[in-house]
């Protein structure tokens, strides 16, 4: 019997962890099972022609928000082409209301919640010719014509499943998922966790050894699937305690945290971390007092923000913060308030998500209380709500899109701090460079790097704010530039001067120079140095924050990143 496990995941890079941690929990029954990993990006002809040819007797699918409309499309088709195939669903995007599902979808079991038992009884039923739905639960099913429902399966003790990585030379090139525990403490009402009981935690026995593996084998990140990696002061301490104490010098580990519930103990351990080694997603979602309240969020801004600080202070540990448009009691005023006392904390990454209405979501249920609009089809998108227009969430995406392409893609950071200080708020830098882009229609075609720029530097040059400090701005955008990327090549607007070329090799012939700021190349000859560096000539003080009129000379290192900002290193010269 051929038994495929199979996922459409968001992008390659990621990895499908509940299909590997079913495959696992079912060891005995190896032989029989295969897993297969697409994405959402693969021709739905190309993934239905791939699972027919394996021939299988059952396919399973892991459901969620991003992959289900596919899903749906793909089992609709199997189901004509190998009619005789068990097809079995599970994940989040079906556990919550799976009878509905099945009228939907021609499947014939869904597994819902937890499914490594349920998976693993349903093979051995199978394969011993004994499978008897009405005796497993945690599936609803279909037989004759009819759906029928089995009581919840109890949750399975962590330290039960085994670890899913034994051959790292499967995931090379791919980010590897991790999880230390299961169910969250909060009750967030846009997540899923709010209608989950209690949170359980593997041993930090099996813990320490799980994690060894991956920085026995020098895997590049691990990402935690907890929901909030700090919900036990004591767990996260001696995890984190571990890793530093561990540290190979290459892995990053990524975790979701609350930060303000984070203690000076904590704090205390995390300074002393390895400059990269940790990486932390904080969801603030919203600093609008009722609007926390409405989504039993109990996030204290005030204490957020102090801790944001200090972690930033140490300078070792990336930040990325979330916000949400489209929540209860928020309107555009008050959104423009969150998003400007978010990007005050100046976080390495600002996310901002628009509500989605999860399946089995609290503020799925009371949508129609709230007044949230949203789309009938996954991904569940809000449309309008009572506080906030079609017309201003869609003002919202563009100004979102302006920050993922000139903040989050870190490449005009120089030039975005500067020119920020000329508009009333952050807020309304990006709302008017998104008015700006839409009318230039550069919304309707993809940019290059240069390109991207370049309309910077047109839209500052036009803009009654910046016009004044056009030069210092096109300054910045050069330093943005080099800091960046080794090119050679500079748009027509930011030309080098006659006599920059042969200064450069001045400076690259100078050994006790070169010496002094770049030993790590000091055995390079000339020319070769300036494949690996770049010299960059300027007329202000682009590494000063007053950026004063000032002949500045920066030398770029492309030899060298900061790990945190993922920027190349620079200094500057006499």
């Amino acid at each position: 019997m051929k038994i495929l496990l199979t996922a459409l995941n968001a992008k390659y890079i990621h990895t499908a962890l509940a299909l590997y941690s079913l495959k696992a929990y079912a060891k005995e029954f190896q032989e029989h099972i295969l897993i297969e990993e697409y994405t959402i990006n693969h021709q739905e002809d190309f993934i239905l022609q791939e699972i027919c040819r394996q021939q299988p007797d059952v396919i399973c699918f892991s459901c969620y928000l991003w992959n289900i409309n596919q899903i749906h499309r793909i089992t609709n088709n199997i189901k004509k082409i190998l009619p005789h195939v068990l097809v079995i669903l599970g994940g989040p995007e079906v556990s919550y209301d799976a009878e509905e599902t099945l009228k939907e979808i021609p499947a014939d079991i869904i597994i819902r919640g937890e499914g490594e038992v349920t998976f693993y009884e349903i093979v051995k039923g199978l394969l011993g010719n004994t499978l008897d739905f009405k005796k497993i639960d945690g599936i609803s099913y279909r037989k004759e014509n009819a759906i029928f429902s089995n009581q919840d399966r109890a949750p399975v003790a962590l330290d039960a499943l085994p670890f899913v990585y034994h051959d790292i030379t499967a995931f090379q090139h791919r980010i590897l998922y991790y999880e230390t525990q299961r169910g969250c403490p909060y009750r967030c009402q846009y997540c899923l966790s709010s209608i989950e009981q209690g949170i359980r935690f593997l041993s930090m026995e099996r813990v320490k050894k799980d994690l060894q593996f991956f920085l026995d084998n020098h895997v590049p990140q691990v990402k935690f699937v907890d929901r909030t990696f700090n919900a036990n002061e004591k767990h996260a301490n001696e995890i984190w305690h571990y890793l530093i104490e561990h540290d190979n010098g290459v892995t990053n580990f990524h975790m979701e945290i609350t930060a303000d519930i984070l203690t000076e103990k904590s704090l205390f351990l995390l300074q002393k971390a390895r400059k990269g080694l940790f990486q932390f997603e904080i969801g603030v979602q919203s600093t609008n007092i009722d609007t926390i309240k409405a989504i039993q969020r109990n996030t204290h801004f005030e204490i957020l923000k102090t801790i944001v600080h200090k972690i930033k202070s140490y300078g070792n540990i990336h930040q990325h913060l979330d916000l949400i448009a489209g929540l209860p009691y928020e309107d555009y005023a008050s959104f423009r308030c969150s998003f400007n006392d978010v990007y005050a904390l100046e976080p390495e990454q600002f996310q901002l998500g628009f509500l989605k209405l999860l399946k089995g979501s609290g503020l799925r249920r009371d949508a129609e209380k709230y007044g949230i609009v949203y789309r009938k089809d996954a991904v569940y998108e809000v449309l309008y709500t009572k506080e906030l227009s079609y017309f201003e969430i869609c003002r919202l995406k563009q100004v979102e899109e302006m920050v993922e392409t000139y903040y989050n893609s870190g490449k005009t950071l120089c030039a975005v701090a500067y020119s920020i200080k000329f508009f009333p708020t952050p807020f309304d830098f990006y709302e008017a460079l998104g008015d700006y882009w839409l009318k230039q229609n550069h919304h309707t075609i993809q940019h290059s790097k240069m390109e991207l720029y370049t309309i910077f530097y047109a839209f500052v040059s036009q803009m009654k704010n910046t016009v004044p400090y056009k030069d210092v701005i096109k300054e910045c955008l050069k330093f943005d530039i080099f800091i960046n990327d080794n090119v050679k090549t500079l748009p027509d607007w930011l030309q080098e001067k006659a006599d920059e070329k042969q200064k450069r090799w001045e400076y690259f012939n100078h050994a006790e120079l070169i010496q002094q700021k770049i030993p790590h190349l000091a055995e390079q000859t000339p020319k070769q140095l300036s494949k690996r560096c770049y010299i960059g000539f300027f007329e202000y003080d682009v590494l000063s924050p007053e950026k004063e009129k000032k002949q500045t000379v920066i030398l770029f290192d492309y030899a060298k990143r900061d790990v945190v900002m993922q920027k190349y290193m620079c200094y500057r010269l006499k």
